[in-house]
């Protein structure tokens, strides 16, 4: 039989590298990942895992795990995974969910509704997805328009790297934001990727 598929996001490569390498799974899985720059455009998601699905899973016969929580797609993704009784996703509406967990997520929004949530990847790569991709580098004076409503910047950190909290300052302070930063680690991304698998037993068999 066919090892499951996993079709993810670019910007879960590191996380989901270790939470493979950490449960047993890198060689019981095949991943391909899809750009990760089309976090700035979520309308191109479904059709890109479309065509993706057509070249690695054309007869729909193998488990396949979408690495995407809904991600801005409105409901899209939830519609193709419907069409396919093999196709499982992360739970929750964006990284930030299934990486927190949805009540630790929730509890931080309501605290604070004007957040500007950031991953590991996030902070990392600001400057080409949100600096540079909003056009800031440009017209820096627009981040006052683009985020008049936020209050904070809030770093859902994965790992404890200094330079990723140093790189979520640094964005907090060119955006003249708070700054706040929440460690969840990787756990519960790990148990929703082993359960979506399939394979949510591996590191006790």
């Amino acid at each position: 039989m066919a090892p499951p598929l996993v079709l993810a996001c670019g910007a879960l490569v590191a996380e989901l590298r270790a939470v493979l390498a950490a449960g047993g799974l890198t060689n019981a899985v095949e991943v391909s990942y899809l750009p990760a720059n089309l976090h700035n455009r979520p309308e191109q998601i479904v059709p890109s895992l479309r065509r993706l699905l057509a070249e690695v899973d054309p007869d729909g016969d193998r488990r396949v795990l979408i690495g995407y929580a809904d991600c801005g797609t409105g409901g899209g993704l939830d519609a193709l995974l419907a069409e396919r009784p093999n196709l499982h996703r992360l739970p929750g509406s964006h990284c930030y969910e299934f990486f927190a967990g949805s009540d630790l997520f929730l509890a931080l929004h309501e605290a604070e509704l004007g957040t500007l949530y950031l991953t590991d990847f996030l902070a990392k790569h600001f400057d080409a997805l949100v600096w540079q991709g909003l056009g800031l580098d440009r017209h820096p004076e627009l981040s006052d328009v683009y985020f008049a409503n936020y209050t904070r910047v809030l770093l859902l950190s994965q790992t404890e790297d200094p330079a990723v909290i140093a790189a979520a300052r640094d964005a907090a302070q060119r955006l003249r934001l708070g700054f706040d930063h929440v460690h969840v680690g990787l756990q519960t991304f790990a148990d929703a990727v082993e359960v979506a698998v399939g394979l949510s037993t591996r590191r006790n068999a």
